[in-house]
């Protein structure tokens, strides 16, 4: 079967290749056709090393599809259904799961550890441990999450990592409040997404601040009440808050200085979501008096902060009640054969979300 592969870390570009064979399936397991698949960011992360992921591996983690075959002992799915790719999947056991906070269980993330593609040359790793840029993947049924005949594969795709992430960030971590004003900085697919979360829960004014003018332009359509470049928020801040600071501003580019600058345009008391995924040698410096005369809210948003399953089911609920637009989010779509122009185009930013079609 095709899929694209990344020979090393450091590398810009992938190689569709032919030879690749999807392996690992047998109890507990299923195996899927992939029909659509997003480019996330994190992808190209993990491709430049910011992220750790073994290599050579199948990018993507952002996909839906149909089910091809289903292993032993699995039940909520059968062939033909369609499914969206959970990358994160919980398995229900562990102490982050019985307390309610799936999307911190870390059964997902030991996945990533084993090879689930095989070449003549090798084993193959999938991102996350799905790799959704490829014909077919086999990951654990716990990945593999039933959807509405209604749902597009297209739409599905973006609802197994952006839309719930940058949704959960604004319903679920912030629960932002009525009436509050709001700055998201880095408007992206995912950024877009807590745009429209924080529009969904009544903010007042809601800046979007991004360094391209076309999502900026964007974010206004999706239901932002202004939008500016960086070098603006200084004065975004005095015109809407007066100069006190943002009750809530999220942070959707993973490093720190745009964090730095999320927490200084934070109103004293208020809240800093970090959603971006940024590397681990990256760090933000915050001062011990800071801290604690400000007593501004740090929060973390893995994945959207919420069960993921009920994001899920949310998500399709507003989409279907036209509260939410996920379509409009889709600016690109290419064939698996083009996967380096959709990479090109979340490098420039000239691209919300680009739909690869498998």
């Amino acid at each position: 079967m095709r899929a694209a592969v990344l020979h090393e870390i450091g590398q810009d570009k992938l190689e569709v290749l032919d030879d690749v064979e999807a392996v690992g399936f047998g109890p507990g397991k299923v195996r899927i056709r992939v029909r659509a698949t997003g480019l996330c960011h994190s992808d190209l992360s993990a491709m430049s090393g910011v992220l750790p992921q073994p290599a050579p591996f199948v990018p993507g983690h952002e996909g839906a599809g149909e089910i091809l075959e289903v292993g032993e002992g699995v039940g909520h799915v059968k062939p033909g259904d369609r499914v969206v790719v959970c990358w994160l999947p919980a398995c229900g056991s562990c102490p982050a799961c019985g307390r309610g906070q799936t999307e911190l269980c870390l059964a997902g993330f030991m996945n990533a550890g084993t090879p689930n593609f095989r070449r003549p040359a090798g084993d193959v790793f999938g991102f996350a441990g799905t790799g959704t840029f490829a014909e077919e993947v086999v990951v654990d049924a716990g990945c593999a999450v039933p959807i509405p005949d209604d749902v597009p594969f297209d739409i599905a795709a973006l609802i197994g990592c952006g839309v719930t992430t940058g949704l959960g960030a604004a319903l679920n971590t912030a629960d932002v409040e009525a009436g509050s004003s709001v700055a998201v900085i880095g408007c992206g697919g995912v950024g877009i997404c807590a745009v429209q979360g924080a529009r969904l829960k009544g903010a007042a004014e809601i800046v979007a601040v991004d360094p391209v003018a076309s999502r900026r332009e964007a974010a206004l359509r999706f239901g932002a009440t202004r939008a500016v470049p960086p070098d603006e928020l200084a004065d975004a801040r005095q015109q809407v808050t007066g100069g006190e600071g943002f009750d809530y501003v999220f942070e959707v580019v993973g490093r720190s200085a745009t964090a730095r600058a999320a927490y200084e345009n934070t109103r004293r008391g208020g809240t800093l979501v970090v959603v971006g995924a940024g590397a681990m040698d990256d760090f933000l410096q915050l001062n011990m008096f800071e801290l604690f005369f400000d007593e501004k809210r740090i929060l973390p948003s893995m994945y959207g902060g919420g069960d993921i399953l009920r994001s899920y089911e949310r998500t399709i609920a507003l989409w279907r009640a036209g509260r939410i637009d996920l379509a409009g989010l889709i600016t690109h779509r290419v064939p698996l054969a083009r996967i380096d122009e959709a990479i090109e185009q979340m490098r420039t930013g000239t691209a919300l979300r680009t739909c690869v079609e498998i």
